[in-house]
């Protein structure tokens, strides 16, 4: 016997909260399937939350170290990285019992188990003790997210070798760590740890840090963690790594080596999707265990949808949670009633934040459109000034002629909350599109905000 649903969604990660939400709110009866104990999946529990409250601790223990006040020694080497992680478990299990609520409001039962397909219509839950139980639905949504990259020829049972998972369980602090991999995740972990004084070695797989960002960021980036102490190694790949009695030892194919207290690996992720029975439905999916979908996020089998991180790009919370709402509409309506925006912003959150949206200064010029660039220095505003951010700046790119918004880019404190206001014009249709918005509107002063004014005049400026 099974007990029978409209909908089953594996997952309470945001893909699968914004599915199972979405259908809820339609009158659908859902059944949610989580593995873990406790709601939220690998965003709450080991991946966005974690890393982000770490970042806001670190964050504030550096901007207090700089603040010039008359402090006796050095206040910040009272904090380790295991008592900065009790902000970080408050936080979460706030998460935790907010999105535990939600499903509850919605009368949307959770099973705790393992979750794997029997058919395309019935689910098998396998429970901690062993015990099984049968779900059936109409539709499934596969929202399983991913899990860390883990290379064969890595021992991640040695001690001082961490993913971005298991980093979250450092007890110790170490003086050195070296982090493989100089992605959003590696780079996000590299501010924390030299936040935290430790001594950081990051190595970069390409030729540059984040490359798919504008190139002015990207390197302002690499200019900051080199004033801050972070050594990057451009352009390698590991060739092993030895475990030795108090830490790890670096082999790189370049015949470099170097040695630290620890090593985080952090070179890619895999989506959950290795352990869900797919074969049995006729499935598949690629070498990053990632899954193939429509417009509608429908997979190769019509009932079975899948979003968030196991369907790969954008791999961003924000996205998933989105892609969930609307393909809970494509599975309620038959059609495509809503699409994920075209220009997705990003939020990187080093120390100091990035985030974009939109076109790169690369993209424009390869496109050979004719554009304009306007900056503000964050040191030169007065908000800036009190808060002591004297790093930093908002960049904006705009058509020579029609003077309508192409990119949005911010380096900086608070970069992730500024770059909302430029993207909230730049998706105004037609003329609501235009530079001189910030211009002629009286902005709050003191604010971050102020930026957008003092860019968008240095950029009219330059026309002619």
């Amino acid at each position: 016997m099974s007990n029978h649903y409209d909908a089953i969604v594996i997952g309470t990660g945001p893909g699968g909260e914004g599915a199972a939400m979405g259908l809820a709110k339609q009158g659908k009866s859902v059944a949610v399937i989580e593995r873990a104990p406790r709601v939220g999946g690998g965003c709450t529990h080991w991946g966005t939350i974690p890393s982000k409250a770490l970042r806001h601790s670190v964050s504030r223990i550096v901007e207090f170290r700089r603040s010039g006040y008359d402090v006796e020694g050095d206040f910040s080497k009272q904090f380790s990285f295991k008592s900065i992680l009790k902000h970080t478990e408050r936080v979460i299990n706030d998460q935790v019992q907010l999105r535990q609520g939600f499903y509850m409001r919605n009368d949307c039962p959770i099973y705790t188990g393992h979750a794997q397909f029997m058919t395309a219509n019935v689910i098998e839950i396998t429970k901690e003790g062993g015990e099984k139980e049968y779900l059936s639905a109409e539709k499934i949504v596969i929202a399983t997210g991913s899990r860390p990259y883990r290379p064969a020829d890595v021992d991640f049972n040695s001690p001082y070798i961490f993913d971005s998972d298991t980093i979250l369980s450092l007890d110790k602090d170490p003086k050195s760590i070296i982090i493989y991999g100089a992605g959003v995740i590696g780079s996000e972990y590299a501010s924390i740890f030299r936040g935290l004084g430790v001594r950081v070695d990051l190595i970069n797989t390409r030729d540059r840090l984040l490359s798919f960002l504008d190139t002015e960021v990207s390197e302002s980036l690499s200019y900051h963690f080199w004033n801050s102490g972070v050594v990057i190694r451009h352009s390698e790949s590991y060739e092993k790594i030895e475990e030795t009695d108090n830490g790890v030892v670096l082999h790189l194919e370049s015949g470099k080596k170097m040695r630290a207290d620890c090593l985080l690996f952090a070179n890619g992720r895999t989506g959950n999707t290795h352990d869900l029975g797919l074969d049995k439905i006729g499935i598949e999916t690629d070498s990053r265990g990632q899954l193939k979908v429509n417009e509608h996020y429908q997979t190769a089998v019509e009932n079975v949808y899948a979003v968030g991180d196991v369907i790969g790009y954008p791999s961003l919370a924000s996205a998933a949670y989105d892609q969930g709402r609307i393909a809970a509409k494509a599975m309620i309506s038959g059609n495509n009633e809503g699409e994920l925006i075209h220009d997705i912003p990003t939020g990187i959150y080093t120390i100091p934040e990035i985030s974009s949206v939109g076109k790169t200064e690369q993209e424009l010029t390869e496109k050979k459109v004719p554009y304009e660039v306007g900056r503000a220095q964050f040191k030169h505003l007065a908000r800036a000034q009190i808060g002591g951010i004297n790093v930093g700046f908002l960049k904006l790119l705009f058509h020579r002629e029609t003077k309508e918004l192409l990119g949005i880019h911010c380096f900086g404190e608070r970069s992730s909350e500024i770059v909302h206001i430029g993207q909230a014009i730049m998706e105004q249709k037609g003329e609501g599109n235009n530079i001189e918005y910030f211009v002629n509107t009286t902005f709050n002063y003191p604010t971050m905000a102020e930026a957008y004014r003092v860019a968008a005049m240095n950029g009219l400026n330059r026309l002619f």
